[in-house]
């Protein structure tokens, strides 16, 4: 699998022991998502998606202090069990959500009987790619990951 060329990039990516369709699974369900997303110590304690193109993915993710983080965005892409995508470019009914500040990519190759995940942060401006690092988007992404991996390695049924 291929990724395009992006200027204002910022990825992750790992192998995973376990089969794609899994990962998948626990991207596009709510009951699992809410499990892993967000870094260690945050909750995730709304998430709400509409899996088809413009439908909606919303979550609120949730600090230990009580601060909270809402994302609001729409599918662009939806390729099972492969990739997603989604923007916060949109609001459900393509209505412009204002600020943009990035899309996502998820890409998930079957390689050997494992998952090459590949998840990228595509931002609008340079800018924004500095500031999403700045906020800790390796730091932040890859505790998700962490989550994500035991999830679906360990607590999750096939």
């Amino acid at each position: 699998m291929n990724l395009a060329a992006a200027p204002y990039a910022l990825s992750i990516s790992r192998m995973i022991d376990a089969p794609r369709q899994k990962i998948f699974r626990a991207w596009t369900e709510p009951a699992l998502l809410v499990q892993w997303w967000g870094p260690h110590g945050m909750t995730t304690p709304e998430c709400e998606m509409d899996l088809w193109v413009g439908g909606q993915f919303r979550t609120l993710m949730r600090a230990p202090d009580g601060s909270e983080y809402p994302t609001m965005g729409v599918f662009l892409e939806i390729l099972a069990p492969q990739r997603l995508v989604f923007t916060d470019a949109f609001v459900p009914g393509w209505i412009p959500s204002g600020k943009a500040f990035m899309t996502a990519e998820v890409l998930l190759e079957e390689v050997d009987g494992k998952t090459r995940y590949t998840a990228r942060a595509l931002h609008w401006s340079e800018e924004d790619r500095q500031a999403h690092e700045a906020m800790g988007f390796h730091e932040g992404w890859g505790q998700s990951l962490d989550r994500l991996e035991t999830l679906v390695t360990q607590g999750m049924p096939d």
